[in-house]
């Protein structure tokens, strides 16, 4: 087990609505000036989120993909603010979008941004982050970091966030799920730094995985 230190954020740091990934060019090719923003303490940008989530449960707004889920659970997550409840929010959208629709991607909204970055890579399922976004503290990472890493599907993921919701941790879960094992992970390194890793962890006589955990600095707050 590794050494108690701080734990990392487990919900978002950035403003509700800001376009915190979706402005990012290096995900998306948008710049933070060409990404919506929606601001819950301005009345015409809550309009346009209610607008935006309208179309976004009626799937109206155009092609479906991880930029466009972003920009709908942000407009879910603003609108709520902005309106003061679920309730409220449902009924100023309108249309098909129902308290438990925007419940939903506001939850998503909320998600760290180390996970949300592999939503809008289109390495995790939007459909996949709405279940990890179900469990709550550092469940969420470990269940984002095992779709990513034993490749699950939107089954898998929702049964897992239900296992964990019951009580069992996501290394119970997993198993039971996956026969798969929680920290097991494939990682391709340059030939000169494999060569390394190998050299220094017989010499330290610890396996790379050991010797690589002995390496990282759990207090650091990227953790």
């Amino acid at each position: 087990m590794p050494p108690e230190g701080p734990e990392p954020p487990v919900d978002r740091e950035s403003p509700v609505g800001e376009p915190v990934i979706r402005g990012d060019p290096e995900l998306t090719g948008q710049r933070p000036n060409e990404a919506v923003q929606f601001d819950p303490d301005d009345p015409e940008s809550v309009a346009r989120a209610a607008e935006t989530v309208e179309a976004f449960a009626g799937n109206t707004a155009g092609d479906a993909d991880n930029v466009y889920v972003l920009r709908g659970a942000a407009a879910c997550a603003a609108l709520v603010r902005g309106e003061g409840s679920y309730k409220a929010a449902a009924e100023r959208a309108g249309g098909e979008a129902t308290v438990a629709f925007i419940r939903k991607w506001s939850r998503v909204h909320d998600l760290p941004q180390a996970i949300r970055r592999h939503v809008a890579r289109g390495e995790i399922a939007p459909t996949a982050a709405k279940h990890i976004a179900r469990v709550s503290g550092t469940a969420r990472y470990l269940l984002a970091w095992a779709t990513l890493d034993h490749d699950l599907t939107v089954r898998e993921v929702r049964s897992i966030a239900s296992r964990v919701n019951d009580g069992e941790n996501v290394a119970e879960a997993l198993e039971a799920e996956t026969d798969g094992r929680l920290g097991r992970l494939t990682i391709d390194l340059p030939v000169d730094s494999y060569l390394c890793l190998r050299r220094q962890s017989s010499l330290a006589n610890a396996e790379p995985g050991a010797f690589l955990a002995d390496a990282i600095e759990y207090d650091d707050p990227s953790c």
